[in-house]
């Protein structure tokens, strides 16, 4: 491994979106050199859940002037119903994206906030996977922990935010996309209220989306055997 300095480059990696109903999953990933973690550090980076929109707004800005790669991944809900109805749960589907992230960015050490309650596993499965000698840390609470993490996590939130704002203005409003929002809740039943089925922006596979949609089934059965006595 190559001795730390300006010319040895960590990554962070972090997630939003992983548990809502509506909308995509957004996965980032980002590197910098020693300057630019303490630059991080400078700006004053946290994790994304303690900051105003306002305030990711504008260190989104910043952040994009200090990395030297950012990649972002977006998993729109179609893919993510695909892949769970194939089989592959949410877990080893993120853990497929951070290796995709990490190959891209070739960064001497990365550090990932781990979604997985077996770090260890997940830990595995990406050194197996990555090609390109990066040492991976792993931890629970990384976009605490990490500047470059919190940074990350900044870059996914913004655009996971942006992306819920797009759908708002074709579908109403959606709330968060996250089934503990009761404007969530209040749109997906409103939905299936007017039509037979929820759009491709809501993720199908999810046991919400699943019960409203055989509530509404069941409901139209009921209506069908009542016209019929």
């Amino acid at each position: 491994m190559e001795q730390e300095g300006n010319g040895f480059f960590i990554a962070g990696i972090d997630e939003a979106g992983r548990g809502s109903v509506i909308g995509p999953m957004v996965i980032v990933g980002l590197s910098v050199d020693q300057k630019g973690e303490a630059k991080l550090r400078g700006i004053k980076v946290r994790d994304s859940k303690l900051l105003s929109p306002k305030r990711r707004e504008a260190l989104y800005g910043e952040i994009e002037k200090i990395a030297r790669d950012i990649v972002i991944s977006k998993t729109e809900p179609c893919k993510i119903d695909a892949y769970r109805n194939s089989g592959t749960n949410l877990n080893r589907l993120e853990a497929i994206k951070f290796v995709e992230i990490l190959n891209l960015l070739k960064s001497h050490r990365a550090y990932i906030d781990g979604p997985d309650v077996n770090l260890a596993r997940l830990r595995e499965f990406l050194v197996k996977m990555t090609n390109n000698g990066t040492e991976i840390i792993v931890e629970h609470y990384a976009d605490v922990t990490y500047p470059v993490v919190s940074a990350a996590s900044i870059i996914a939130k913004v655009e996971r935010d942006r992306e819920v704002e797009k759908l708002k203005k074709q579908y109403g409003e959606v709330g968060s996309g996250y089934t503990s929002d009761p404007r969530t809740i209040a749109w997906l039943k409103e939905w299936l209220k007017a039509n037979d089925k929820l759009p491709e922006c809501v993720r199908r596979s999810w046991i919400t989306a699943e019960l409203l949609e055989d509530e509404k089934k069941q409901s139209r059965i009921t209506q069908w055997l009542k016209a019929r006595l």
